[in-house]
């Protein structure tokens, strides 16, 4: 009974830290489009404004 036990919270522990990877993964994906989504507004923006004052 302790051996399968101890098997079900190792195998618990991978999926978690297989759970945390893909969460890490998937953060730094939404930041970069994030980050990629303000640099092309802000490219936008910049070139109206320079535009709007030749």
């Amino acid at each position: 009974m302790t051996d399968s036990s101890e098997a079900n919270k190792e195998r618990n522990r991978e999926i978690a830290q297989n759970e945390e990877a893909k969460q890490v993964t998937g953060s730094i994906r939404v930041s970069t489009s994030a980050v990629a989504v303000v640099v092309i507004v802000g490219g936008i923006l910049f070139t109206l404004g320079w535009l709007a004052l030749k």
